[in-house]
């Protein structure tokens, strides 16, 4: 079982042995709003995927979401995550849920979520709301894809902004998924071991 855990040390592998930890993004970064929906039966397996509230990240990707955060304030907005770091377990149950690549990582190749450089996420008010996108979070359907432009005006532009915002500090975005975007060079991080900190 995953035990409730805000900061692990890992060790991650890229081309030579470095250090790198998971990290609560919620300490680097204190004003983003965490909302993680696999935390809760509220996403669309029903279930609870994931027993821990705090969102992980490696911290190289904490960092570079802070970067984003802090120009967002500028604006009177924010961001709000609603998944980060999954552990391999989880990563297996959405599989055997939706066996599509398009929209879930085949665990067998490592996945995306499982190396704690991807985040799925959206754009706040700086009172909370929601800014409008052309879905919600989780919608298996091409309204989620980020060259769909039979939205409102208004969804395209908050989606495109998002996209625009995070690939400016070191991010791309998944094309079946207007909300989830991966540290560039994600390829390169191995998915983190379980065996630190959790069985």
């Amino acid at each position: 079982m995953f035990t409730q855990v805000c900061k692990i040390s890992a060790r991650i592998i890229v081309e030579e042995p470095i250090t790198s930890e998971l990290v609560d993004i919620q300490t680097l970064i204190p004003n983003i709003q965490v909302d993680l929906k696999y935390a809760t039966a509220a996403n669309f397996t029903g279930q609870i995927v994931y027993n821990f509230q705090c969102c992980l990240l490696l911290k190289e990707a904490a960092l570079q979401l802070s970067e984003v955060q802090t120009e967002l304030e500028a604006l009177d907005l924010g961001l709000k995550v609603w998944d980060g770091f999954r552990p391999m377990a989880a990563q297996w149950k959405f599989w055997e849920l939706l066996p599509d690549e398009r929209y879930v990582s085949d665990p067998r190749k490592g996945g995306r979520h499982t190396r704690g450089t991807a985040v799925d996420l959206t754009l706040i008010t700086k009172d909370g709301q929601e800014l409008l996108m052309p879905s919600g979070f989780d919608d298996f359907s091409e309204k989620a894809h980020q060259d769909y432009m039979e939205a409102s005006d208004e969804a395209i532009r908050n989606r495109e902004f998002l996209r625009e915002i995070m690939e400016r500090h070191g991010f791309i975005n998944l094309p079946t998924e207007w909300w989830h975007f991966d540290l560039i060079g994600w390829q390169n991080y191995p998915p983190v071991d379980e065996k630190n900190g959790w069985a």
